[in-house]
């Protein structure tokens, strides 16, 4: 997010500036197999890909110091094009009620440290890389935006194209997430996320193929499991998959396309977190499991705030076959629980309204208001949050023993912080713990198998590089 001036120019009031809601990265906080998704088994910070959120998650913001939490923090929707904007939704763990978060902590942000613990190693590069994640024999899955999968050897020199997805490959759309299967080394399946063409615009999609490996690997059999619906135009697709910690379900990120209302609308997916079978199927044990939704739907486009959304008119449209949004969601009220932009950690739980767009600790671009979030409105608010915006994207619970001072801490990319940040968490509870600038746009971090944290950058139009973190000697 932007740093908000608080002497801004004639020409600055006019084109507005928005502080924008960020939930950090569901996948990367679930993948922590130990821990069990149900309340009260490995406490609230799970990290298999998928249940609960921190906001927070990936997202890019710009460097500087960060401010205490208790400032409003603004967000710079231009920070996470390329994934889904303002959204760092930090999984946490999926907890059994659907209980109030506290407010947040007025916590200082860390001074940058001068002297990071680790030392930075380049890998590889990519053509607008997205996210990335290993194979169980080190190799490791790439997506590029524009529709590629690539197969990467573990000391990154081989790169193989293993499938080209048809994408809509514009502003934040394009080849999203890449994770495979619990059961990978068995079924050799790989789950993938993209923005998907459609008649009105695009659609976030969830597909599933099968990795055939040898001389010339690739993922065979496509099958697409899951559409959003309500096609249009906006960015903000979430896309992020996390697999429960049985590995018999996952959870699925949906952004609200930067339609703000949609996030609060129960008939349709967007602005929610959505726990489905491995097929994409509602998964059972939903908060509203059985139930249906309406035979249509209101789409608008993207409106320029909050205060016109709640007005703007839409087209209606039919849901194709039966509306199983309310049975496939978790919870809701989220603007893009992708992981990306956003400066905001949320505990995320079963049933729980996070209160976009009717709550949010930011404004609007244009400086059109958004009310705070307030003890008792009923809106779960943020643990943590960043102001200036440090527009958080992927993140991690690191369990390695690589960097022993980081295991049980979420480790945070900022695209524009340009930086890597610790967040230490102690129950269910979190506080800033350290920054460490790298003068890069951070879109993915991912664990690898030794321990070693890998980060993808985001470069913009230009190639984004791979790092490998190894601790400093």
């Amino acid at each position: 997010m932007r740093q908000r001036n608080p002497h801004p120019s004639p020409k600055a009031r006019m084109m507005g500036e928005r502080k924008l809601r960020n939930t950090v990265d569901l996948r990367n906080l679930l993948k922590r197999q130990r821990y069990d998704l149900q309340c009260g088994h490995g406490g609230p910070w799970q990290r298999a890909r998928g249940c609960t959120e921190w906001r927070g998650m990936r997202s890019r913001r710009r460097t500087g110091a960060l401010a205490p939490p208790e400032q409003k923090r603004d967000r710079d929707m231009k920070t996470r094009f390329r994934a889904a904007l303002p959204a760092i939704a930090l999984l946490a763990a999926c907890n059994a009620g659907a209980g109030v978060s506290a407010q947040p902590q007025a916590t200082p942000s860390p001074a940058p440290d001068p002297a990071p613990p680790f030392t930075l190693t380049q890998v590889a590069d990519f053509d607008t890389p997205w996210a990335m994640a290993f194979l169980p024999d080190g190799r490791m899955l790439v997506t590029e935006k524009a529709g590629k999968i690539l197969l990467v050897s573990a000391d990154g020199k081989q790169q193989q194209t293993i499938a080209t997805v048809d994408v809509a490959f514009q502003g934040q759309g394009g080849l999203l997430d890449v994770i495979p299967a619990p059961d990978f080394a068995k079924s050799h399946q790989v789950y993938y996320t993209y923005a998907e063409p459609r008649p009105n615009g695009s659609s976030l999609a969830m597909a599933r193929a099968s990795f055939v490996d040898g001389a010339t690997p690739a993922l065979a059999n496509p099958q697409v499991l899951w559409r959003a619906g309500s096609d249009g135009k906006g960015g903000q697709f979430g896309a992020i998959i996390a697999f429960a910690p049985d590995g018999k379900s996952l959870f699925l990120t949906s952004g609200e396309r930067q339609r703000f209302t949609p996030a609060q609308d129960p008939n349709q997916a967007l602005g929610k977190i959505l726990h489905l079978t491995l097929d994409g199927k509602p998964a059972p044990g939903n908060p509203w499991a059985g139930k249906t939704g309406t035979a249509t739907v209101t789409v608008t486009d993207p409106p320029k705030n909050t205060e016109i959304a709640k007005t703007a008119p839409g087209r209606t449209e039919a849901v194709e076959g039966t509306n199983l949004v309310p049975a496939e969601t978790w919870s809701l009220g989220h603007r893009n629980p992708y992981g990306l932009g956003g400066d905001e950690v949320n505990l995320i739980r079963k049933g729980a309204n996070y209160g976009w767009p009717n709550v949010s600790n930011g404004d609007n671009y244009d400086d059109t208001p958004i009310p705070d979030h307030a003890p008792g409105d009923g809106y779960a608010a943020p643990s943590v949050y960043w102001n200036p915006s440090i527009s958080p994207g992927g993140m991690i619970y690191y369990s390695g023993d690589l960097f022993p001072q980081w295991k049980g801490s979420l480790l945070i990319g900022a695209l524009s912080g340009r930086g890597l940040i610790q967040v230490a968490l102690n129950g269910d509870k979190a506080r800033k713990a350290g920054q460490w600038a790298l003068n890069m746009r951070i879109r993915d971090v991912v664990q690898g198998p030794d321990g070693a944290v890998w980060l993808l950058e985001d470069a913009g139009k230009t190639n984004g590089r791979l790092f490998k973190l190894t601790p400093r000697q």
